[in-house]
């Protein structure tokens, strides 16, 4: 397993302050030495979660062209026929997939194909799992044109926690499905918009991973894998 490289600065210089904190304590504050074991234990932990966020496990993965993949790991917790206003202005197909803080937070390209509008929106950090965090949170919104044909959307969407997103694409880029478009940090939501006549292949509640668990098949010409 690695560490992403969006965790690696922060996982230097917190590993420096702890080490800093602590040897200050244990030279300074001997007389009270459980209290300085126990900030030690308290500093591994806060290490040790912060090793397992970052963490960028090895994935086999799944790509189809007729299929949609799972752009991020996670639990479905909407699956819901919305307007769409910002890019399409018509009813959509919304699956929104909540990451935890112990989820991998790397977001990935769900289908392949070139990216035909992009926009960053700075917002609010509400919940992510409340129903506006979709429009009002911080988040950043991208358009891809398959190569099957549909156009998807998906979004970042930033939560309580979460206080930066980070993105990989532009308007023009050709995306792989499978590879990284992005990255939230500490606690999240993607959400993504397919059309009305999509056949999903997940359900509410269902734990989904990124660039391996199917979403959905889309309408295309040729059949594909599920039909």
């Amino acid at each position: 397993m690695k560490i992403h490289k969006e965790g690696r600065r922060i996982l230097f210089f917190t590993l420096l302050a702890l080490l800093a904190v602590n040897l200050l304590l244990f030279r300074v504050n001997e007389r009270h030495l459980l209290f300085n074991q126990i900030f030690a234990g308290i500093s591994v932990i806060v290490f040790l979660l912060l090793l397992q966020f970052f963490r960028s496990p090895f994935r086999n993965l799944l790509t189809h062209e007729d299929l949609l993949i799972a752009p991020a790991d996670g639990k479905v917790v909407v699956i819901e026929d919305v307007h769409e206003g910002e890019y399409f202005d018509d009813m959509r197909k919304q699956i929104s997939i909540f990451m935890s803080p112990i989820n991998v937070h790397i977001t990935r390209n769900p289908i392949s194909g070139i990216v035909r509008y992009f926009r960053y929106h700075p917002g609010n950090y509400l919940v992510a799992w409340h129903p506006k965090s979709s429009t009002k949170n911080e988040r950043t919104t991208v358009v891809v044109e398959s190569d099957a044909g549909p156009f998807v959307l998906f979004r970042q969407i930033a939560g309580a926690m979460a206080r930066r997103i980070v993105w990989y694409v532009n308007e023009g880029d050709e995306v792989n499905q499978g590879e990284e478009f992005g990255f939230i940090k500490f606690g999240s939501r993607v959400d993504i918009f397919v059309p009305l006549d999509t056949e999903l292949k997940v359900g509410l509640g269902e734990k989904v991973k990124g660039g391996q668990t199917v979403i959905a098949q889309l309408k295309v010409a040729q059949p594909g894998l599920f039909s």
